[in-house]
């Protein structure tokens, strides 16, 4: 069996957390998509109406914004809990 190098792996790991993310990013945006067009689109034709356009961008607007303060509040924990373990 072959030996994986050190730099091998690392960059094996490093392409695997990219893939990752971008499966939870393609995961993400699915999921609000079918939250936001459940919620603005009461009845499916073969275009959107300007209130359904305007909320569908709100609803999104406001996904957007509560998945950032949650990853900047979840970011902000996992250092501080970090610095607490090398102190």
């Amino acid at each position: 069996m072959d030996r994986v190098s050190d730099g091998d792996s690392k960059e094996l790991i490093r392409q695997m957390k990219q893939q990752i993310a971008l499966a939870n990013v393609q995961e993400l945006l699915a999921m609000v998509t079918c939250k936001c067009f459940e919620k603005c689109v009461t009845k499916p034709r073969d275009h959107l109406s300007g209130p359904e356009e305007n909320c569908i961008h709100m609803c999104m607007d406001r996904f957007l914004d509560s998945f950032r303060l949650c990853a900047h509040t979840y970011g902000h924990r996992l250092r501080r809990e970090l610095s607490r373990q090398h102190s």
